[in-house]
């Protein structure tokens, strides 16, 4: 294959190099269009298929359903590694070794304690707050209480933004949690890991000793490994968008939770709870709602079902739905909601129409009955895919800093009125 790719217009041939990635991709390098043809750009609404960037981070292949940090399969990292391992994997590029893993979580557990007058902000919050929308200002309150900016040529103070960011910003979802419900603010407890803390933080309460349950922690670091990165979705191309104006970390990772908050990106999960409430408010019947997302004329749809990148089986839907699986044989549970989900699930998978249309439960219909079985509640669920994406957004952040990339700066196509002559006031 030519490693110039040709372009004509208007009878002239213009020619753009071919970069080729580590794993045979091609894109086209048309960096240059603009300048080269006198004004001529390309246009691409939603970016499916332009390459903003080069990246080293995730490899996703939807036609063949991949998913690798680092070059890791995302099949390994949740069989035999944390999560607290694979955020480590994700931002520094390599697995940690013993004493840097120690040296990370014990860095981590030092920054956990928030400034004592951050409660003045959760208190100015009302308690039907959206949980993403505080946590969103959060996370952006943090640059406050930490005004100077990280010099990103500095390993040091790199790395301890780094930390401080990833100790702070599960106790900052723990206290929108903890507002919601009324309940007492919880601190971290530097004798449990990180998962255990999250799950402590949430639902601890003073009366009563917490109990953590092996196979739920197990459950939920499994999932937020699942969803550390995936490319460059919305969120991330907004932390990477933002970032590029040399903004700050905390800012960059803010913007990040409020793109994620959209109901097409991170709320997915909760979609697909609220509609299987709505199937049981219905009374239940699965078949009825097949029906109809199979009728092209009704404007419902199965959500869960299918992604925008996955063209086969998503590889994390494989991994969480064991996990899922697991976990109910563990609680018992007899949530009629989850049986809706499960018998949803069966139908679906054994149902020519969607097998014929790939349209198979994706990491958001598994996510959000995991959630729903471990407690959690529906407006939490984004805030819980925040947490789990976070190191993505930091090794993101990072990575486009570090190569000096220039800040975004997308063209458009502009198809407004042409100039026309101003009418004064006293005329109109």
């Amino acid at each position: 294959m030519s490693d110039i790719a040709k372009l004509e217009i208007d009878g002239k041939v213009y020619e753009f190099p071919v970069v080729r990635g580590t794993e045979n991709e091609i894109a086209i390098d048309v960096k240059a269009l603009r300048v080269a043809t006198g004004g001529i750009i390309t246009i691409d609404p939603g970016f499916k298929n332009t390459g903003s960037c080069e990246s080293k981070i995730t490899f996703l292949n939807g036609e063949e359903g991949i998913l690798r940090y680092r070059g890791y399969a995302i099949e390994d990292l949740t069989k035999n590694a944390s999560f607290l391992e694979v955020a480590f994997l994700v931002i520094f590029g390599e697995l940690p070794t013993k004493s840097e893993f120690i040296k990370f979580e014990n860095d981590i557990k030092r920054n956990s304690l928030l400034n004592e007058e951050m409660k003045d902000i959760i208190d100015g919050f009302p308690k039907v707050a959206h949980p993403m929308g505080m946590v969103s200002s959060l996370t952006s309150a943090l640059t406050a209480f930490n005004p100077a900016t990280v010099n990103i040529n500095s390993k040091v103070d790199l790395y301890e933004s780094i930390v401080k960011l990833m100790g702070k910003f599960p106790v900052l979802a723990a206290w929108a949690h903890s507002k919601n419900q009324g309940t007492p603010l919880n601190y971290a407890d530097n004798s449990l890991n990180y998962i255990e803390n999250i799950m402590q933080m949430m639902f601890k309460i003073p009366t009563e000793k917490y109990k953590l349950n092996p196979i739920a922690v197990r459950a939920l670091d499994e999932l937020l490994i699942l969803h550390e990165d995936h490319e460059q979705n919305c969120s991330t191309s907004t932390v990477r968008i933002v970032g590029s104006s040399e903004a700050g970390l905390f800012a960059s990772i803010s913007a990040g939770v409020s793109a994620l908050w959209g109901r097409l990106h991170g709320g997915a999960n909760q979609a697909v709870l609220e509609m299987l409430e709505d199937i049981q408010k219905d009374g239940g019947g699965v078949e009825k709602f097949i029906a109809k997302a199979k009728d092209k004329n009704d404007p419902f749809r199965l959500m869960g079902f299918g992604h925008r990148v996955y063209k086969n089986f998503d590889p994390r839907a494989r991994i969480i739905k064991k996990a899922a699986d697991e976990l109910f044989d563990d609680l018992g549970t007899s949530d009629p909601v989850l049986a809706i989900a499960k018998h949803l699930e069966e139908v679906a998978l054994n149902d020519e129409y969607f097998a014929a249309r790939k349209l198979y439960p994706n990491v958001d219909f598994y996510s959000g009955i995991i959630y729903r079985a471990l407690g959690i509640p529906v407006e939490m669920f984004t805030v819980m895919f925040a947490i789990g994406r976070l190191p993505g957004w930091i090794a993101q952040w990072k990575e486009m800093r570090l190569n000096g990339e220039p800040i975004g700066r997308p063209r458009q196509l502009y198809t407004g009125h042409t100039l026309r002559e101003f009418i004064p006031f006293e005329k109109r």
